[in-house]
């Protein structure tokens, strides 16, 4: 099931976006994720999240959007797999008429997934936390 994010859901997505955030920048320092934990912990209110609560009515997953640009989407990476990103990108897709998002270069495997998904590259950037390269991706609803 997808739900907007509620005020009881922050510490479950909180925990997500920093474990599955070190684990797929294994490139970025730990220590760099950690650090950004608060910053993101008051932008999650504030923002346009789903969450996708699984048949245990546990979060196993979310996405952030900030207008239509994705700011933070994570799947528990013991649900990846499993059709729960496509399903929440979908739930999105079906309310935005485009959608945009950075992606690290490095992380190969989400950058597969987006353009399965119909996402194009658009520009190439540098994260100027991070130092590391970053593809701007865009999809926009063909209809």
């Amino acid at each position: 099931m997808i739900r907007k994010l509620q005020k009881e859901d922050l510490t479950a997505v909180l925990s997500i976006w920093l474990k599955e955030n070190i684990q797929a920048h294994d490139f970025i320092s730990d220590t760099y994720w950690n650090s950004q934990s608060d910053s993101v912990k008051e932008q999650l209110p504030q923002s346009e999240v789903y969450v996708y609560i699984d048949n245990n009515d546990k979060i196993v997953g979310f996405i952030g959007l900030i207008d239509y640009y994705i700011a933070g989407f994570f799947i528990d990476s013991t649900k990846q797999s499993r059709g729960i990103g496509k399903q929440l990108l979908d739930y999105c897709k079906a309310k935005k008429a485009k959608l945009t998002l950075e992606a690290y270069q490095k992380n190969q495997r989400a950058i597969r997934f987006y353009q399965r998904e119909g996402f194009v590259t658009k520009d190439e950037t540098i994260d100027e936390d991070t130092g590391e390269k970053e593809f701007v991706m865009v999809w926009e609803n063909s209809d």
